[in-house]
């Protein structure tokens, strides 16, 4: 099977290290479509979206981001791993690879960092995917998942754990993605993902959204409670331009439970099919 990955490569920007991945490049009809920037969630390194990144990457140039704290972009003590630096980093990306339009995609963690990041109103931003954002705040419901399922994983693939180990805390994946997970989660430098699990209930991206003029594709997963129907409608009332599609079959990690859903869930809203 042919593939769209092109390579991998790092870029300083907002003072650190980025490490991304890109696919697809800008020939041909990409060429006429604004490239995709695409953040995961809180302990998911660039590669583990290269599956959903090779099928973008065939309409799109798609650039795949390592949040601060994972893969392997900057990490350890010393860094600020709050929302406001993530979403900073994203916007000196954007202008350290000189993209003058581009889409933000991002998936959980990465849908906050990239509303924190669209509330600037950057020139350059020209749509905004949200797929399945912790809606957790101040005074709000709870994020529906718990820190010790993180840090556990992590701790077990810190000293070195297979697919069969990884299972126990993913039991619906498949035996590449277990083994991808396995391989990866090492770098998910643990205090970050404490404190971006932690800012899930401290930092509210709601009065984010009035401020926000890019259009608007919020993309909900059937299954997990993360985001339900009261959500959906505080969102479009706070940010009226707002499209919504829940994906049918699936938990948070929509992609993985169901990737045709997942992609059919775009719909015209890059200005693509994803085929």
């Amino acid at each position: 099977m042919q593939t769209t990955y092109l390579y991998g490569a790092h870029v300083h920007a907002n003072g650190i290290r980025q490490h991304y991945l890109r696919y697809g490049g800008n020939d041909g009809a990409r060429a006429a479509r604004d490239p995709i920037v695409l953040i995961p969630g809180i302990t998911s390194p660039a590669v583990t979206w290269g599956f959903v990144a090779e099928r973008l990457g065939k309409h799109f140039d798609t650039y795949v981001l390592d949040v601060r704290g994972r893969g392997l972009s900057s990490s350890g003590p010393g860094l600020d791993y709050g929302l406001d630096a993530q979403a900073a980093d994203v916007l000196a990306f954007t202008q350290a690879l000189g993209l003058s339009r581009y889409s933000l995609l991002g998936h959980s963690m990465g849908a906050r960092i990239a509303v924190r990041a669209a509330r600037s109103q950057p020139e350059g931003l020209a749509r905004l995917v949200a797929i399945d954002p912790p809606v957790s705040g101040p005074g709000r419901r709870a994020y529906p998942a718990r820190l010790p399922w993180y840090v556990d994983s992590i701790r077990q693939a810190t000293l070195g754990m297979d697919a069969e180990a990884m299972r126990a805390f993913c039991p619906t994946w498949t035996d590449a993605q277990l083994r991808l997970r396995a391989q990866w989660l090492h770098t998910c430098f643990e205090p970050a993902i404490v404190q971006s699990f932690e800012d899930f209930g401290r930092d509210d991206i709601h009065a984010d959204l009035p401020r926000i003029k890019a259009p608007m594709l919020l993309m909900t997963a059937e299954r997990g409670d993360v985001v339900n129907d009261a959500d959906v409608a505080e969102w479009q009332g706070l940010a009226p331009q707002t499209q919504h599609v829940r994906v049918a079959g699936a938990g948070h990690m929509i992609p993985w439970d169901n990737e045709a859903g997942f992609h059919a869930a775009f719909g015209e809203f890059l200005g693509q099919r994803l085929a």
